[in-house]
Parts: structure tokens; C-alpha cells; sequence
């Protein structure tokens, strides 16, 4: 029986994050890593093999020479792109990240027409939105990484609040991964107590906004770069969720066909997911205020999306 095989595109720091978690985790045989920077890579994976080799695991991490390398690839994990420097939005990363998408999705189409693709480039559902155009791949296997991470964001932020729960905690966010998601605090809780029973509406508010800003928060104290550690673990967890098949919710970027009233568009909803990738997407209730939110959240996904097809990407 063959082992798993992950290859990853883009090792920069969220990429190298995601290999190095994925081979401690010690599932996937095989994780390939594919930079332009290629010596460098090479550094890394060999400290990763290595790492792995300490707590007697038997991944093996190694490097792509060409795009062939990545060829028959279980998942693979787009990480290529710009990142954020402080002062920029994921917005602005539009145009830039597209075309490196757009042709990174072309040669997964070539090499590895039956594997799972988890987009992690910025502005994220966008981006998804392009991988799944590009690959033309049915839509259960092209997933969106970020409503995983947004929502362990409004759990951290919690618990900062609260002082106790840790581990307990289970926040939502829907919607697109920028200044519009919709951290959902009546689907929040501490060991199944609703937060709303815990902290007081000012508090809430607060833990709301920061939730929103958490990425440009962090990149303005990196001064140089964006998030990794929390955005490669996300990622490594969904993966770890499909080969186990261990059809866990997570909210997560998906193309909606109807769900919640829309079409054709990408955005943060809680899906079931498993060895089919996106399985079934989740419908939950939401107030009338939470769906206003939700319905800007994702128009301002569908604008990105408009502003790519006004460019040529796509008819």
C-alpha cells in the first residue's frame, strides 16, 4: 500500500510550518516541498527528515526539482505568494497572488487531477475561488484553510478574557477571511456554556474586533511578514481530518451552489470534513443581524471575484 504523500507549494514560513507539523505528526510518508528558492528548501526538508527521525517517525521530506515531483500527491497545500507587509490588507494582494495561483493550478491539473488542494495564499477565498476555477476539480476537493484559523483566534482571545477554559473552548467564524468575517459569538462556548453567559457585552465586542484584525495585529508586530504558526497548524489538522477520514466540522472556504442563498461564490461555512474532502456543508440558523453581516462578508468576496473576471481571469 502506497503511503501518504503531501506535497506543498510555496516553503516559506507558513509552508516549511506546515511540512515541519506534518511530519512530527508522523501520517504522511512522504512530504514534498516545491520553492523557487530551491536550495533553501532543500535545508529545510532536510531538518524536517531529521526531526522526524527523532521521535522515530517515518516521514521522509524532500524537495521538488519540477513540477512532476509532485505527481500523485494526496493534498496538495498552495502557500506561494506575496505576503502582507504592514499597512497592506489581503485585498491588496490580489492581483499578484492570482496570476501565481492561477499557474501553480494549471500544473496540479497536469500532475495530480485526483488530489485535495487546501489554499492558503491571501486574500484567501479569492484564491480559492481561482484554484477551483483554474483546476476545474469538483468543489468537495478545493478548500479555503482560514475559518479554522479565524475561529482558534476568537477561542484565544477568549480565553485571554475568561482566564480559564483553555482547551474547553469553541468559537465560529464564518464568512471571508479578511475585515468582514463573522465571528459568530452565540455558536461560542466553554465547555458548552455559550460565552454569552460568561462575558459581558463589552467584552464580547472587544474579542470580536480583535478577532477581525488578529492577522494585521500579528503582522504589525512582525514588522516583516504575517502569521505562520496558526495558519500551519490549521492546515496540517485539515489534512491530518482527510486522510484519517475522520469527518470532524470545521469552518472552512468553499464553493456555495445555493447553501445559504448564494451561488458562486466562496466563503467561510462549517463543512464535514473527510476522506471527500468537503463533504456536506453545514447550514446553521443565524439571527437577522448575523445574516446581514454574513450577506456582507461575502460581497465583499464576490467584489474580489468580480475585480479578477474585469481583469480577464475568468468569463
Amino acid at each position: 500500500m502506497r503511503g501518504k504523500k503531501i506535497s506543498i507549494i510555496g516553503a516559506g514560513n507558513v509552508g516549511s510550518t506546515v511540512a515541519y507539523s506534518l511530519a512530527v505528526q508522523g501520517t504522511v510518508h512522504e512530504i514534498v516541498l516545491l520553492d523557487s528558492k530551491t536550495d533553501i528548501a532543500w535545508g529545510k526538508a532536510l531538518d524536517m527528515s531529521q526531526a522526524a527521525a527523532v521521535i522515530r517517525a517515518h516521514t521522509i521530506a524532500r524537495v521538488a526539482e519540477n513540477y512532476s515531483d509532485i505527481a500523485d500527491s494526496d493534498i496538495v497545500i498552495i502557500a506561494a505568494g506575496a505576503a502582507r507587509k504592514p499597512g497592506m490588507s489581503r485585498d491588496d494582494l490580489l492581483f499578484i497572488n492570482a496570476e501565481a495561483v492561477s499557474g501553480i493550478c494549471k500544473r496540479i491539473k497536469e500532475y495530480c487531477a485526483n488530489s485535495f488542494v487546501i489554499v492558503i495564499t491571501n486574500p484567501l477565498d479569492a484564491m480559492t475561488y481561482v484554484a477551483l476555477k483554474e483546476t476545474g476539480f469538483d468543489k468537495r476537493q478545493v478548500i479555503g484553510m482560514a475559518g479554522l484559523l479565524d475561529s482558534s483566534r476568537m477561542a484565544s482571545f477568549i480565553y485571554e478574557k475568561l482566564g480559564y477554559g483553555s482547551g474547553q473552548i469553541r468559537a465560529t467564524v464564518l464568512g471571508g477571511h479578511g475585515d468582514d468575517m463573522v465571528p459568530l459569538h452565540r455558536y461560542s462556548t466553554v465547555a458548552g456554556v455559550p460565552i454569552t453567559d460568561l462575558l459581558s457585552q463589552a467584552d464580547i465586542d472587544e474579542i470580536v474586533r480583535r478577532t477581525k484584525n488578529a492577522g494585521a495585529e500579528i503582522v504589525g508586530y512582525l514588522q516583516s511578514g504575517s502569521a505562520y504558526y496558526a495558519p500551519a497548524l490549521a492546515t496540517s489538522m485539515m489534512c491530518e481530518t482527510i486522510l484519517r477520514d475522520a469527518k470532524q466540522i470545521y469552518p472552512c472556504a468553499v464553493l456555495l451552489e445555493g447553501e445559504y442563498g448564494y451561488e458562486n461564490v466562496v466563503t467561510g461555512v462549517p463543512i464535514v470534513l473527510g476522506a471527500n474532502g468537503a463533504e456536506k456543508v453545514i447550514e446553521v440558523t443565524l439571527s437577522d443581524a448575523e445574516t446581514a453581516e454574513f450577506r456582507r462578508s461575502v460581497q465583499s468576496v464576490s467584489k474580489l471575484i468580480d475585480k479578477l473576471k474585469e481583469k480577464g481571469f475568468y468569463a
